[in-house]
C-alpha cells in the first residue's frame, strides 16, 4: 500500500456534439450543438405505436408536449436544464402520427394479464404486443420503422412481473389445462400430443413483461421502447387520497432521457466521447443464471463490445454450468472463453475493415480464471495487449471532506500498480449538487490479468461512465460495460435460448 496515499482528481472527460464541438454535460452540448451524428437531419423519425385507445391518445398528447420547450420549475437551477423541444435539439421531426399505428382492445388485453396461471397470463399479454408486431412487419415488409413505442398500461406493468398476484375480483380463467408442474413433466418427458409439448413451452419464459416481450422481438430485430401509461401522463393517475400514483422526475428531465434514449435506439448517436484511444476494444462480460434450468448451475454468458466510438455490441455466448455454488462466481472453460472472443474480435475486425483492436479490456465483476484467460488470448493477434479487470462498488473504504458537500466526482487513488480505487460518484461542480443521498462509494478497479498502467484504466472506466444512452445525466456511477449487464442477461434468458441469436447492437437491449 502506498504510504503516502496520495489522491488525483481525473479530469472530466468531454464528449462530441454537433459541429466538432466538445462539452462536459451531454445536455449543454445537445442544446448548443445537436447530436453528434443523425442519420435523420432534417427529416423526421419513422416511429410505430402499439398500445390500447387510450394509450394512443396519451401518446400524442405527449408527442405535442415535447415538441415544445418544457421549462424548469427553478429558473437557474444548474442541475435542471430547459428542454429545447424535441426537433430543437436533434434536428429532426418527432411526428405526432406515426407511420405505423397498432391499436390494441383493452378489454383482451387486461383479461390475458388476469388470468389465474401467471405463466399463460405474462406470455398472453406479451403475444398481443409482440404478434402484432411482427404481423406488421411481414405483411408491410416495405415500410421501415426506426423505433416501435409500446404503450402500456398500468395494470400490465403492476401485473407483468415477478411475484405479482391478481386479486380475486380480478382474476380470469385461464386458457390453458396445464401448470407449472405438468409442463415441467413434459420437460422430462415429452408428451405424444404436440399441442401439449407447444403448450409447455410458456413455462420457459421468464414471468416478466418488459423482459419477455424484448427477448420474444429479439430475432425479429425489432428495437422497441416500452413505456408506461402514467409516464407519458401522470397527471391522469390519482390514489385514493389524491396524491400521484407515481413520483417521477420533472417534466424537463424526463423529456431530455426519454428523447436521448429513443434518438440512439432509433439509429442516431447523441454523443461520443471526445478523445479517444484508437484501436481500443472495451468488452464487459455478462453471466445470468437459468431461472428454468435442470441445473442450478447453468448459466447464460453473453459480452457487450464498445468501441472507443462508443458504439455497442452484444453477444450472446453458450450455456453452460459457468455457475459455482461454492464461490458464488461465473467462470467459462477455455474452449468457450476463446469462442467468446473470437466472435469479439470477428465483429471488431469487420466494423474496422479487416483491422484488429491494438488493446483489449474486458470488465466483469469477478474474478478471471487462468483458464479464461488462456482462452480470451488464444483467439486475440498477437500484437494486440490483452487486460482483465475486476471492477466492483466497495463501500469499505469511504472519503471525507471537510465543508458541506462530499468530495467530487473523479478523485482517485492508485493504490498499487494493480489496484485503484475512483470515486465516479461525488459533487459536480457543474450541478451544484451531488446527485445522491448517501456518502459516495468508490469503484475498486483491479487489474487481474495482463499488463497495464491502473491510471490509464481508471481514467478509461471514467470516461465510460459518460457512455449511458438510456438517459441524459451528466455521469453514471458505472462505466457502460457493466451498467446494464444485469438486464441485457436478463432478457438474454427471459425465454427459450435462441442459438442462432446474431450479434445485435446495443440498443435492442436496453
Amino acid at each position: 500500500m502506498n504510504a503516502d496515499r496520495i489522491l488525483q482528481s481525473l479530469v472530466e472527460p468531454t464528449l462530441a456534439f454537433g459541429y466538432g464541438q466538445h462539452m462536459e454535460h451531454p445536455k449543454d452540448g445537445l442544446l448548443l450543438y445537436g447530436p453528434y451524428s443523425n442519420p435523420f437531419l432534417g427529416g423526421k423519425l419513422r416511429i410505430g405505436l402499439i398500445s390500447t385507445p387510450e394509450g394512443a391518445t396519451r401518446y400524442a398528447t405527449w408527442v405535442r408536449q415535447i415538441s415544445r420547450a418544457i421549462y424548469p420549475k427553478k429558473a437557474g437551477d444548474p442541475n435542471h436544464t430547459v428542454f429545447p423541444g424535441f426537433q430543437a435539439v436533434f434536428q429532426t421531426e418527432w411526428p405526432e402520427v406515426p407511420t405505423a399505428k397498432l391499436v390494441l382492445d383493452a378489454t383482451e388485453l387486461n383479461h390475458a394479464i388476469c388470468m389465474e396461471d401467471r405463466y399463460q397470463a405474462i406470455y398472453k399479454a406479451v403475444s398481443l404486443y409482440a404478434d402484432s408486431i411482427v404481423s406488421f412487419i411481414r405483411e408491410q415488409s416495405e415500410t421501415s420503422i426506426d423505433l416501435w413505442m409500446s404503450v402500456v398500461p398500468e395494470e400490465i406493468y403492476r401485473l407483468g412481473r415477478p411475484k405479482s398476484k391478481v386479486t380475486k375480483e380480478e382474476r380470469q380463467q385461464s386458457e390453458i389445462l396445464m401448470d407449472k408442474k405438468a409442463a415441467t413433466r413434459i420437460f422430462r418427458q415429452p408428451s405424444l400430443f404436440d399441442d401439449d409439448n407447444k403448450n409447455a413451452e410458456i413455462y420457459l419464459y421468464e414471468l416478466n413483461f418488459h423482459n419477455q416481450l424484448k427477448a420474444r422481438l429479439l430475432r425479429h430485430k425489432v428495437v422497441i421502447q416500452v413505456v408506461r401509461d402514467t409516464t407519458l401522463a401522470p397527471g391522469d393517475f390519482e390514489k385514493s387520497n389524491g396524491m400521484p400514483l407515481r413520483q417521477l422526475q420533472d417534466p424537463a428531465t424526463l423529456a431530455w432521457n426519454l428523447a436521448t434514449t429513443a434518438f440512439f435506439k432509433a439509429g442516431g448517436q447523441p454523443w461520443k466521447l471526445s478523445t479517444p484511444r484508437p484501436g481500443v476494444c472495451y468488452v464487459g462480460i455478462v453471466f445470468k443464471k437459468e431461472a428454468l434450468g435442470a441445473d442450478e448451475n447453468n448459466a447464460c454468458c453473453g459480452a457487450q463490445m464498445f468501441l472507443d466510438s462508443g458504439d455497442g455490441v452484444v453477444f450472446r455466448g453458450a450455456v453452460g454450468p459457468w455457475y459455482s455454488p461454492s464461490n458464488k462466481q461465473f467462470h467459462l472453460t477455455r474452449e468457450k472463453a476463446r469462442d467468446l472472443m473470437n466472435l469479439i474480435v470477428g465483429s471488431y475486425r469487420r466494423l474496422h475493415d479487416g483491422q484488429s483492436p491494438t488493446e483489449l479490456f474486458i470488465h466483469g465483476k469477478t474474478w478471471f480464471s487462468a483458464e479464461e484467460w488462456d482462452g480470451f488470448r488464444e483467439t486475440v493477434p498477437e500484437n494486440c495487449k490483452v487486460v482483465c479487470v475486476r471492477i466492483q462498488e466497495d463501500s469499505s473504504l469511504k472519503l471525507f471532506r471537510r465543508g458541506q458537500t462530499n468530495i467530487p466526482r473523479g478523485f482517485a487513488w492508485a493504490m498499487s500498480e494493480k489496484k485503484g480505487y475512483l470515486w465516479s460518484k461525488g459533487f459536480i461542480p457543474r450541478l451544484q449538487t451531488y446527485p445522491g443521498r448517501e456518502v459516495p462509494n468508490p469503484l475498486s478497479i483491479e487489474i487481474v490479468r495482463g499488463e497495464a498502467n491502473i491510471n490509464v484504466v481508471m481514467n478509461d472506466v471514467f470516461a465510460l461512465t459518460k457512455l449511458n444512452y438510456n438517459t441524459c445525466i451528466f455521469g453514471d456511477g458505472v462505466p457502460v460495460t457493466l451498467r446494464f449487464a444485469d438486464s441485457i442477461g436478463e432478457i438474454l434468458t427471459a425465454g427459450p435460448i435462441q442459438e442462432n441469436l446474431p450479434p445485435l447492437p446495443f440498443r435492442y437491449y436496453i
